[in-house]
């Protein structure tokens, strides 16, 4: 599986509307159709985006969003940015206050909605029991980047600094 391959079953799978956890059981649905080397490959290019996407400044923009954040909570944001479709995640990657302008992100910052998806992280896993009746071939486990050079998600200045937009939308107080 390529990346377009991989992107194409997400957009597919996100054509209907839906929670994100919707969007993977369909993908689960779709992918389970497939053969097992065709299940695995996904799972290798997931475990590749989401290496690729381990960036400071998306997890800190996560920790705004969701009102604070673990390692397991920003892999499961990543899941529902996954189901957001490519364009909106590789904006989000490369520019982490681009998620202000997602409907989602909006309607989280009145209602305080947390966003993640676990479900998304699981699709091949799910995918590849469905379709052979047994578990996944374990994978070796990703490796974490270091956290050496993250900043303090609390300090509202260096937020308002690095994500303006995502700033106002969840009503950073201005400095005194």
């Amino acid at each position: 599986m390529n990346t377009n391959e991989f992107w194409a079953l997400i957009g597919d799978a996100a054509r209907d509307g839906g929670t994100p956890d919707a969007v993977a059981g369909r993908a689960v649905a779709t992918l389970a159709k497939r053969d097992a080397a065709e299940i695995v490959g996904f799972e290798q290019h997931r475990r590749r985006v989401l290496d690729a996407s381990y960036k400071v400044d998306l997890f800190g923009a996560a920790y705004l969003v969701n009102g604070g954040c673990s390692d397991e909570g920003f892999d499961a944001f990543r899941g529902w940015l996954m189901a957001q479709g490519r364009e909106a995640f590789a904006r989000a990657v490369g520019e982490p206050d681009s998620l202000a302008e997602l409907p989602a992100v909006k309607r989280a910052a009145l209602t305080g909605e947390e966003l993640g998806s676990e479900k998304m992280l699981a699709v091949a896993v799910d995918a590849y029991r469905e379709a052979t009746g047994e578990e996944m071939p374990e994978e070796p486990a990703t490796k974490r980047p270091s956290t050496d050079d993250f900043w303090d998600f609390d300090d509202e200045e260096e937020v308002r600094r690095r994500f303006p937009r995502l700033a106002a939308l969840f009503n950073e107080a201005p400095a005194e």
